[in-house]
């Protein structure tokens, strides 16, 4: 029996009630979505551009610091399948806002932490909130948009992520410079409020979701099924490793630019965030990469161009670290897009819990390289940060190349060469 969304895209587009540019609720999907991206990615790493004062405060190691990150962070891969899996049951649009609304909730409690152990256990419950709003947001695009304006509207959505990230990251630290890390907190937890307000303002109610049944034994049969595939497995192992190299590059980069040879002030060392809009530029050209190079050749290049970056910025020469930086940035958003919009070609079912092991992989190589990057800087300063980028862009390689060695073998098995 075909599934709703099956019929669904069999329908003329006369008679398809889904939303397409243009048609009454559209903008207002775009716009709340938009909202919600910039208010969760805000959030998430809202306290990476503060890690330097907020070791200062606590008289706390970068190891110790990096853990507002990194709880937030592996606090999401935790529960962002499981918390997908009930958007099943509930419906997107009622998990995306009860995600928001614990996610901001704490937010306003956060600048108010006592000590760093409450922070990090606010950061976590923190994470662990939004982890129900990527997955839902997916899917409700996938049932309220028209096929043909997807990508589009999952676009907007990424781009809220990552102004997102990119801004909140900006605000903490000029709010910081001048009035200290909790103003900067409460800044970007007011702000988040107000998107959050406009999102449950503007979103329109889902007119093509239908509730499942929450079945324990059906979804592990699922996840099963995607971690015995070895390509899944790769791709998910790729995603983590790029997100090591990323988490711990840019959770110590702050701590390094602001000692000495550098000695930047808060406010312009939130700002280094700005090379995130590289990232947006690279993610958009990994598409055509993959046509000119396939997926591997994409992979390489991602891997070559993140590698020179990380060496690059073992300079004591602030224009070599930013050109680094820019490197390392635009290798990671080329390899994460490769990776990412493989695992949905590749899984032929259940490609939202696919993707949903994606993210977790994604979020624990990002909480696994903030933790292991801080405590190399602790140990090797900057250089021991770099050494942990390497190993991990290493495995990247070593994962890709196991990838083509085994493709070869299929093939042969396949296509058997005879004499």
């Amino acid at each position: 029996m075909p599934s709703a969304s099956t019929k669904a895209d069999a329908t003329p587009a006369s008679a398809d009630t889904r939303l397409a540019p243009g048609a009454p609720g559209h903008r207002r999907m775009s716009l709340a979505l938009f909202a919600a991206g910039l208010a969760a990615f805000a959030l998430l790493y809202s306290t990476q551009a503060l890690l330097p004062a907020i070791s200062a405060e606590f008289g706390a190691t970068a190891s110790a610091a990096s853990w507002t990150v990194s709880a937030a962070t592996g606090a999401l891969a935790l529960c962002v399948l499981p918390l997908s899996a009930l958007s099943e049951r509930f419906g997107r649009r009622t998990m995306m806002t009860a995600s928001l609304t614990v996610a901001v909730g704490v937010s306003l409690l956060v600048p108010f932490a006592p000590s760093l152990e409450v922070l990090i256990a606010l950061r976590a419950l923190q994470g662990a909130a939004l982890a129900g709003l990527p997955a839902s947001a997916m899917a409700y695009l996938a049932e309220e948009v028209r096929p043909r304006a997807l990508v589009g509207a999952i676009g907007l959505f990424v781009a809220g992520n990552s102004i997102g990230g990119m801004s909140g990251r900006i605000v903490t630290g000029w709010v910081a410079q001048m009035w200290g890390w909790r103003a900067g907190l409460a800044a970007v937890g007011l702000t988040s409020l107000l998107c959050a307000l406009a999102f449950r303002a503007l979103l329109p109610k889902a007119r093509h979701f239908t509730p499942g049944t929450l079945d324990p034994r059906a979804l592990a049969a699922t996840v099963r099924t995607h971690l015995s595939d070895p390509l899944l497995l790769r791709l998910y192992g790729i995603g983590a490793l790029f997100m090591t190299v990323f988490g711990a590059v840019y959770t110590v980069i702050g701590y390094r630019l602001a000692e000495a040879p550098f000695s930047l002030p808060q406010g312009v060392v939130g700002s280094i965030f700005l090379v995130y809009l590289v990232g947006t530029v690279s993610s958009a050209a990994a598409g055509k990469l993959v046509g000119r190079l396939g997926r591997r050749g994409a992979l390489y290049l991602a891997v070559s161009t993140t590698t020179a970056g990380l060496l690059l910025s073992l300079s004591d020469s602030l224009a070599s670290v930013l050109a680094g930086l820019v490197l390392i940035t635009a290798g990671f958003f080329a390899g994460h897009a490769v990776a990412s919009s493989s695992v949905s070609r590749t899984a032929r079912t259940g490609r939202a819990q696919a993707s949903a092991l994606y993210q977790s992989a994604y979020y624990l190589g990002s909480s696994a390289g903030g933790t292991l990057g801080a405590i190399a800087f602790h140990a090797g300063g900057w250089a021991g940060t770099v050494v942990i980028g390497l190993v991990a862009v290493l495995g990247v390689v070593s994962i890709t190349l196991y990838g083509s060695h085994s493709a070869r073998v299929e093939a042969r098995r396949i296509h058997p060469v005879t004499a």
